[in-house]
């Protein structure tokens, strides 16, 4: 059966499960749903996902949507060690994995800064400038202490490093300097060269 996975080139949420994919080693046919265009609100893709949102994907028999409630299904159904054995390591990785997409991604979401713009008059840059580094901050408090090794726990990628990554991204593609927080951007650094991360990030995927 066929994986699709509908996303968009410059989502975080869709670069977080096209790094998934590839690291199980999974194929998928990819699906463009064009933010900018205002695709996801189309009648097509609410069907699919009534949030209007990126990703969805589809995979065995399954429509699922939520790049978290996806990455932990393919990490039950696909053995993919994202989570550590115990249970005070799976609460770390989900807590740096969470700072990054339930603290820092929805403030920094394009609908939202388009609406901090329009209505209140602040420039995204401005916007991301502000709250972008503000978590930034508070994910590399969480890395000074506990099991950081070469990933975000350990040596071993986890689902907090495949949520990392495309923040970091994110920072680098609103100027937001990483100078200040040294172990996001080694940590970065290291899955980047990981050929599933770099097959996933958003300059390889893009339309042509």
């Amino acid at each position: 059966m066929t994986i699709r996975l509908h996303d968009y080139w410059r989502s975080s949420a869709s670069y977080r499960v096209r790094i998934g994919l590839n690291l199980v080693g999974l194929g998928y046919e990819p699906r463009s749903v064009d933010l900018i265009k205002g695709e996801q609100r189309g009648g097509t893709h609410l069907e699919r996902n009534p949030q209007g949102l990126v990703p969805a994907l589809e995979i065995d028999g399954l429509l699922l949507t939520q790049s978290l409630a996806i990455l932990e299904y393919l990490d039950e159904t696909r053995g993919a060690g994202w989570l550590p054995p115990n249970a005070a390591g799976r609460a770390r990785v989900r807590a740096i994995a969470q700072a990054v997409a339930v603290d820092i991604h929805p403030i920094c979401n394009l609908r939202v800064a388009r609406h901090a713009e329009a209505t209140g008059g602040i420039p995204m840059t401005e916007w991301m400038g502000h709250f972008i580094p503000l978590g930034l901050e508070g994910v590399e408090g969480l890395l000074a202490r506990g099991e950081t090794g070469r990933y975000c726990h350990g040596d071993t990628v986890s689902l907090a490093d495949i949520c990392l990554v495309p923040q970091v991204y994110n920072a680098l593609r609103w100027n937001v300097s990483l100078d200040p927080f040294p172990r996001i951007r080694a940590i970065a650094e290291a899955c980047e060269a990981l050929p599933a991360f770099a097959a996933a990030h958003p300059d390889k995927v893009m339309p042509k």
